[in-house]
């Protein structure tokens, strides 16, 4: 009989629920699954385990946190425990910030509601008949 290893390993999808990266659990192993997320610039499998001083890269939509684990938890606590379990890097930080500047300086994308109404086709047959006239 092997005696009971009491080190508890922490599988990378479960610490990343548990720093807040993702909401569910299984978001965070589909996004390792489709490689957004690199344990120490390496393309790894959900069940990987992380350790402390690993630097992760991990990719959400537009914006990229580069991080290194400072506290192992598999347990999902508040926002501000969350924070304590990782570092980020400073040019990590200053890259996601220059990108959220020029994201909120795009214009807008132009939205309809839908099919137009009667009062819309008017508008619209009304500018019509008038560039016509000129």
């Amino acid at each position: 009989m092997q005696p009971k290893n009491n080190i508890e390993k922490y599988r990378i999808d479960k610490w990343l629920f548990a720093a807040r990266f993702f909401k569910t659990r299984s978001l965070a192993a589909e996004a390792v699954e489709r490689g957004r997320v690199t344990l120490n610039d390496q393309r790894v499998k959900p069940a990987k385990v992380v350790a402390v001083g690993d630097m992760l890269t991990i990719r959400i939509g537009n914006y990229q946190y580069v991080i290194k684990v400072l506290v192992l938890s598999n347990k999902r606590g508040s926002a501000t425990q969350a924070q304590q379990l990782y570092s980020e890097t400073d040019e990590s930080r200053e890259q996601r910030q220059i990108l959220a500047a020029r994201l909120k300086a795009q214009p807008q994308p132009f939205f309809t509601k839908g099919r137009p109404t009667k009062r819309d086709r008017r508008e619209i047959e009304r500018f019509i008949s008038n560039q016509d006239e000129f």
